[in-house]
């Protein structure tokens, strides 16, 4: 497998967790016990990734916090004999090479990716979103990782959704391939109403791209919200004839969405029913409660 980076945006302003999100990045909401970019972190080391730049803005000093040591606490729950605590305080400072730059103004993902361009270098790199959790017995990063190697494309990954829920997303327009579960994306819509979406097929948030997206980046001005959007770099790429191209790879796996509060809250009863800490405990009083209803 190649060696590449893992860039993780992480400057959006939260607004749909206010007031929780006012002095807390939303990526340190927690997801059970772990704030949610912890998770992200560990799916990408799984799939053995150990470079890692976060892209943090304004009020996200608590990011890189998280992932530094605290010596003090460390040593508390040393002294305590409290070893299962302290190995899962160590495992955030210890789990991977994790860097830090600023976007200063959030314009968008596109923009918060570009910011990546000087750690990145002139390699593939992976993008993956906080929003989106996936669960850590699925191999879509990995399987993403090898259809870029074979292919050199840009690869996305790609979710069927309700029609009614398409205009959340970004769509696209495909060509099957030879491959199972992998297709071609000849286009590209960012929030489509249902009517004009090419599919419903959903872009979720794991990308791996080939450096090429850089020099599109530079070049993409403001589109849908007035940001620039990473999705009008990827319709560039998709239509280029003598380009990298842009393949999609259908996941139809555990897939976590903590975008909103609702499902933010479903994400946390998931992960927690299955916990064996947490989970014998919990599921006979999710099923009184629900009788309740």
């Amino acid at each position: 497998m190649t060696k590449i980076k893992a860039v993780i945006p992480a400057a959006g302003l939260g607004t749909r967790f206010l007031p929780a999100t006012k002095a807390m990045p939303k990526e340190m909401l927690p997801v059970v016990d772990k704030p949610a970019i912890q998770y992200v972190v560990e799916e990408a080391v799984g799939a053995g990734i150990h470079d890692i730049l976060v892209i943090i803005g304004r009020n996200k000093n608590a990011i890189s916090d998280h992932f530094d040591s605290v010596p003090e606490l460390e040593g508390r729950l040393q002294q305590k004999g409290d070893h299962g605590r302290l190995e899962r305080v160590m495992k955030s400072s210890d789990i991977a090479d994790i860097h830090f730059v600023r976007q200063g103004e959030p314009k968008g993902l596109g923009h918060a990716v570009l910011r990546a361009r000087t750690h990145v270098g002139d390699s593939a790199f992976a993008v993956l979103l906080g929003d989106d959790l996936i669960d850590d017995r699925e191999t879509l990063l990995s399987d993403m990782i090898a259809v870029h190697e074979r292919t050199g494309a840009a690869v996305i990954a790609l979710m069927e959704v309700a029609p009614e829920q398409i205009h959340l997303y970004g769509a696209a327009a495909v060509e099957p391939t030879e491959h199972d579960g992998v297709v071609t994306v000849t286009g590209l819509v960012e929030k489509p109403t249902a009517d004009a979406a090419p599919s419903n097929l959903a872009v979720i948030g794991r990308y791996v791209l080939p450096p090429a997206v850089f020099d599109v980046l530079e070049r993409t001005g403001p589109g849908k919200g007035g940001e620039i959007q990473l999705t009008d770099a990827l319709q560039e790429l998709a239509s280029e004839p003598d380009g990298p191209g842009v393949v999609g790879v259908v996941f139809g796996g555990r897939r976590y969405d903590t975008g909103d509060r609702v499902d933010y809250i479903k994400a946390i009863v998931q992960l927690a029913v299955e916990r064996e800490d947490l989970g014998d405990e919990l599921r006979p009083w999710l099923r009184e409660f629900a009788a309740r209803l």
